[in-house]
């Protein structure tokens, strides 16, 4: 334990012990090792003692440069990143990152897996105090980075229901809404990904005014995450999930199917606004059984989309 410092304590002390073990060994002081770095030698010890504000990424890049960490500290970066988040969001981060299937209700935006890198700085510089656009380009980096399991191995099932205001809002203005409208329509070819739209006639719902995760973990347990807009809400306890699951899966079930939620997807972003034909629920009814039996039977969910059954949530 270093001046008294605890490793164990925190990330932030983890990555402190690190830096002052590897200056150490390097024969550096903080003076110089801040002279390396550029910055100020109360900055490094600031890091070593896990005090005042964490490092950047491109601190951490720097030092781990200068002192030849191979890589350890910016692999550490985010882990001490995280802690700056409230503990429920943190930890739904990390369930997020273990998870076999990801179910999604968006109120508001699209969620962050399925962002574009400028719809996701648009999203992120509002309603956030950020000291300066180092950090913002953190997040995008951090959120673009989470998006990479999408196409790992281990890639979960990620089904997404989109409120059609979600559609309808231009964040970041009309260019950066149509790439990202541009990126939900290349999803069609992705089938770990399955994309809805709940249009407005539907009318009201369950879960009005707030977006919903249910994240199916490798054990099969599941958990719930609520997000208002300015705090959030980790639901473990099984009896309350799976009131939760009931209501995505009205949600999903209410939505249009598929097929016809990428052509609304596509009129919208093609500025037909009007001409974005939402089919009744009983035309629906019908073409999802149509959709069944072309398909030669199967289980549907949320509209007609045949599950395959071991790797799909269940109800």
């Amino acid at each position: 334990m270093a001046n008294g410092i605890d490793p164990s304590a925190s990330m932030a002390a983890l990555f402190g012990a690190r830096v002052r073990r590897l200056r150490t060994a390097a024969g550096l002081t903080q003076a110089e090792l801040g002279d390396r770095t550029h910055v100020v030698s109360t900055r490094i010890t600031q890091i070593e003692r896990a005090s005042g504000a964490k490092p950047t990424l491109e601190l951490a890049r720097a030092l781990d440069e200068v002192l030849g960490a191979d890589d350890l500290l910016v692999e550490l970066w985010p882990y001490v990143y995280r802690e700056a988040f409230p503990d429920w969001s943190r930890k739904f981060m990390e369930h997020s990152a273990r998870a076999v299937a990801i179910r999604q209700y968006a109120a508001h935006v699209v969620p962050g897996l399925l962002q574009t890198e400028d719809y996701a700085r648009a999203v992120l510089k509002v309603g956030r105090t950020l000291s300066s656009k180092e950090q913002l380009e953190e997040r995008v980096a951090l959120r673009m980075g989470r998006q990479e399991r999408l196409g790992a191995p281990d890639r979960p099932e990620l089904w997404v229901v989109l409120d059609e205001a979600v559609l309808r809002r231009p964040v970041g203005g009309q260019a950066v809404m149509r790439e990202q409208l541009t990126r939900l329509l290349g999803t069609s070819a992705e089938s770990h990904i399955t994309v809805q739209v709940l249009p407005f006639d539907q009318g009201e719902h369950d879960f009005m005014g707030g977006s919903l995760t249910v994240l199916t973990m490798p054990d099969d347990s599941e958990i719930a995450y609520t997000e208002g807009a300015h705090d959030g809400q980790l639901i473990e306890d099984p009896d309350e999930v799976r009131r939760f699951v009931l209501t995505y899966d009205r949600l999903r079930a209410a939505a249009l199917p598929p097929l016809m939620s990428l052509d609304m997807i596509r009129s919208v972003m093609e500025g037909n606004h009007r001409g974005a034909k939402v089919p009744s629920r009983s035309e629906r009814r019908r073409l999802a059984q149509e959709q069944l039996q072309q398909s030669g039977g199967g289980r549907l969910r949320g509209g007609g989309r045949r599950i395959p059954g071991d790797r799909r949530p269940r109800p």
